[in-house]
């Protein structure tokens, strides 16, 4: 009996072993598989025209920026992408500005009706993008708001704002409403509540819904060019000049395409991470 239990134990750090170096191959396997696109996009933007077409060579090794030169100052891409900034960041402004009230009422309110209210808000992203954007072109030249960035904004915040609404109300659920009530029996309104106990709470998962409307906006290429024609974003741009030129111009503006999202996720991801019960230094 005494040497079965020594068995059994001495199997037990191998079992530990075997499942240690399971769980690191899959997170290899992972990161490979979302790292490589990005990895082959890379070398292509920065390849020379002359490597980038000798099918015998797989790994270019001459390298230039003449691509992005030509991308950003001939083809004006830096304007498009400086519209795309600021569109993205009007689209978080509106979406968390009209958001939040709802997403607050959603999760802190019982009244009839609120399952049906939530399906509702869903049900909104059930029209596909092709079938709004000529009735908003047309709204927006009666009200001047056309080939304008806050036209492009307000469009989508109209994408974004459902999905807004309901991660950011599971959010605010999970935010126990003890402390606001603590709160206010301390003095605090329920607004002044929200905005010190609450809001600061749910900050990392409020930054994830972020991300998410950042990478909608940032990412939309439809509606941008319907709705716009000087004051083009950044995939928009895109989808009208590199499109027609040769791969490596496309590579380098799928580069360029990627860099923002990848700042923007860099500086947020301690909130991120947070959220998921994970403490960075």
């Amino acid at each position: 009996m005494e040497s079965l239990i020594a068995l059994k134990t001495n199997r037990i750090p191998w079992a530990l072993k075997i499942r240690q170096v399971f769980m690191i191959l899959v997170a290899i396997s992972i990161g490979v598989w979302f790292l490589t696109p990005l990895v082959l996009i890379t070398i292509s933007a920065f390849a020379s025209p002359k490597d980038y077409y000798q099918i015998e060579k797989v790994i270019p090794t001459h390298f230039t920026v003449e691509h992005f030169h030509a991308l950003f100052f001939e083809l004006e891409g830096w304007q498009a992408m400086l519209n795309s900034l600021k569109v993205v960041g009007l689209t978080i402004l509106f979406s968390f500005t009209v958001g939040l009230p709802a997403s607050y009422a959603l999760s802190r309110y019982k009244f009839h009706g609120k399952s049906f209210l939530k399906l509702l808000i869903l049900s909104s992203r059930m029209f596909p993008v092709m079938i709004l954007a000529i009735p908003l072109l047309i709204i927006y030249m009666k009200i001047g708001l056309s080939d304008t960035i806050y036209g492009v904004a307000l469009a989508h915040t109209i994408m974004v704002l459902p999905l807004i609404i309901l991660v950011s109300a599971s959010i605010l659920a999970s935010v126990s409403v003890d402390y606001e009530e603590a709160a206010m029996i301390f003095g605090l309104s329920r607004i002044h509540a929200f905005f010190k106990i609450t809001l600061p709470l749910a900050l990392p998962g409020l930054v994830a819904s972020a991300i998410l409307a950042f990478i909608i906006s940032w990412n939309e290429v439809f509606i941008a060019a319907i709705l716009n024609l000087t004051n083009r974003t950044l995939p928009a741009h895109i989808f009208r000049t590199a499109m027609d030129s040769p791969d490596y111009f496309k590579f380098t503006a799928g580069f360029i395409m990627s860099i923002p999202a990848v700042i923007f996720i860099f500086f947020v991801r301690k909130h991120l991470v947070t959220m998921w019960g994970i403490s960075l230094k």
